[in-house]
């Protein structure tokens, strides 16, 4: 996945070993591997918009299928469309936009288990965002390698 900053540059996410990884991983493991990305990007929107909880909820919505099984459609389109309109709502390409996009691809795990790896991209996203720009590229490698041994972990 390749995303553009407003610095100029684009942040290319594509990471052939992490998707060889997810490709032999299970789906609800990938559903809760998507949950475990963005709440550590979370606040990033929560801190500024406290009283919008529509990516959490997306959270709570992936959780819900995780423990239970039970897939409604019409729920987890509507919590992926809610969390994309908050990060619309923000406007501007901040972290807090990134974290909303991560929750937003993060309950779409529950359809297509590929959205996990969008999830973590925004995650990414949010942490290049938030960093000193001297330091995005080892924040963004430090979340990257997280990422990665967390989804080891969880298989």
């Amino acid at each position: 996945m390749q995303m553009s900053d407003t610095r100029g540059f684009s942040l290319n996410y594509k990471d052939d070993a992490l998707d060889d990884l997810v490709a032999k991983t299970d789906h609800v493991v990938l559903a809760a591997w998507a949950v475990d990305c963005v709440e550590r990007v979370l606040p990033f929107f929560e801190e500024k918009y406290p009283a919008d909880e529509r990516p959490r909820k997306a959270l709570e919505v992936l959780r819900s299928w995780i423990d239970t099984g039970v897939f409604k459609m019409e729920e987890i389109r509507k919590a992926s469309l809610d969390a994309h309109a908050a990060a619309r709502d923000v406007g501007g390409d901040t972290p807090a936009r990134s974290a909303a996009r991560a929750a937003g691809q993060a309950v779409a795990t529950a359809h297509v288990p590929t959205h996990s790896i969008a999830a973590a991209n925004y995650a990414l996203q949010a942490v290049h965002r938030a960093a000193n720009p001297s330091d995005a590229d080892v924040a963004v490698a430090a979340e990257r390698a997280w990422q990665y041994r967390n989804l080891s972990g969880l298989r």
